[in-house]
């Protein structure tokens, strides 16, 4: 992993509303390729995020407790700029069908022509996470159904919760 005495580090960036089991599944893989793996949390403007970002990086900081050499932060503004503070040498990104590699790829092209420097590398999470997203996630659990395959257990309760007092 270490070339040169040069800790290699990855930024896996994402809104994480919440962080998922596929999410983690990315992560394991990631870390076994990097000496650590970022965990950036996004508050990505696009989106009406259900938790507020301070929740989001709580419940990914206490989802990857367990990784070793896995760190969770918030950032803003261009992801770029931010692997390039962070010394930073590629981008973590989970590609779970062929529908989300046009946009994936896309926006990796568009990262390389702004910092050539920087890598994107595309993982394939495990088959049993290869349909999961956070968007799914929060409508199962609007509807009371059963999500605990599918999200760390701190999640899990933030979910139950959150929908218990009906604020959707």
């Amino acid at each position: 992993m270490s070339k040169n005495n040069r800790t290699q580090i990855a930024v896996y960036p994402g809104t994480f509303d919440p962080i998922t089991n596929g999410h983690l599944d990315i992560l394991t893989r990631a870390q076994k390729l990097f000496d650590q793996v970022i965990v950036a949390v996004a508050p990505n403007p696009k989106k009406t995020p259900l938790f507020p970002a301070d929740e989001r990086l709580a419940m990914a900081r206490e989802a990857t407790s367990g990784l070793p050499h896995v760190t969770v932060d918030l950032f803003d503004g261009l992801l770029v700029d931010y692997l390039e503070k962070k010394r930073a040498i590629a981008i973590i990104r989970g590609i779970r069908a062929f529908s989300d590699f046009e946009l994936e790829f896309q926006m990796a092209l568009m990262n390389r022509k702004l910092n050539p420097k920087i890598e994107t590398l595309f993982l394939i999470p495990s088959e049993e996470y290869s349909y999961l997203t956070s968007t799914l996630i929060k409508e199962i659990a609007g509807y009371g159904g059963d999500i605990a395959n599918f999200v760390p257990k701190g999640v899990l309760l933030r979910l139950q919760k959150r929908f218990q007092k009906g604020q959707k």
